[in-house]
């Protein structure tokens, strides 16, 4: 899969792009990421990019001269995203679609945004990592990159990893432990000991849609709410011996440490 990514901050992306996961699916040809510098457009000395918006206003915006010229002679692979505020939020089933593709390109937004030209004519759509403004694209870059390049087969060392994760059924992931089996008086609870595949794979269910329905009500809402099954499930207390944490911020707050 080859990604493309469009900034005025190449060595910052292309760092990012070096490292972990990302590094060695480059290093193993599983992946083709290359970083372009938006300033290579230029033409002037100063390899100016921005310029003052029209009607007046504060900040600067990218100019759609460079902007044009340099995807323009990298002939890069479509669709070319403007990663910006003002996008269609980025989920993991568009990550999901992403991942599958032969590959997409990702314009990095600065200053007070692109002009208007270069988004109606020159990219292919726009993504958003939240209902939030950043400085500028290039985190969010990072954050599709990353997003993207461990489904994509290869990337990640167990291939099972990507499967059963948060979002992948529209619920937040269960909980998870590992060694001591006792950590400061919480215990690792029996039902994951207990080698019963079955009660494991029910508890660990019944344990995302609590987490869920607690966390994140939005997403149940989404899928239609929740399910006979489901319910049954959630009713079984057996099922349920390890609470569901509640939000940060409610009048619960976070769980407290036993005194030893």
């Amino acid at each position: 899969m080859r990604i493309d990514v469009f900034t005025i901050f190449p060595d910052m992306v292309q760092d990012f792009a070096e490292r972990c996961l990302l590094g060695r699916a480059r290093a193993a040809h599983v992946l083709d990421v290359r970083v372009h510098d938006l300033r290579a457009g230029a033409d002037d000395p100063h390899r100016s990019v921005d310029d003052a918006p029209f009607g007046g206003g504060p900040g600067m915006v990218l100019m759609p001269g460079p902007l044009f010229a340099s995807i323009e002679a990298v002939d890069p692979p479509r669709p070319l995203y403007l990663l910006g505020a003002g996008g269609r939020p980025l989920d993991q089933a568009k990550v999901g679609r992403l991942a599958a593709s032969h590959g997409f390109s990702l314009l990095c937004g600065r200053y007070e945004g692109v002009d208007d030209r270069v988004r109606r004519h020159l990219v292919d759509g726009e993504l958003s990592i939240g209902d939030y403004v950043l400085a500028g694209g290039e985190v969010a870059a990072m954050v599709v990159l990353e997003a993207v390049a461990r489904l994509v087969p290869g990337v990640m060392g167990n291939v099972q990893s990507g499967d059963d994760e948060s979002f992948r059924d529209g619920l937040l992931e269960y909980p998870q432990f590992t060694r001591p089996f006792d950590f400061r008086g919480w215990t690792v609870p029996e039902v994951l000991r207990s080698g019963d595949h079955g009660r494991i794979a029910r508890w660990r269910r019944a344990q995302a849609l609590a987490r869920t329905v607690s966390v994140r009500p939005d997403l149940i809402a989404s899928r239609g709410g929740l399910s006979e099954q489901d319910l049954a499930l959630l009713e079984a207390a057996d099922e349920l011996a390890y609470p569901a944490v509640p939000p940060h911020g409610s009048p619960e707050g976070p769980p407290k440490a036993p005194h030893p």
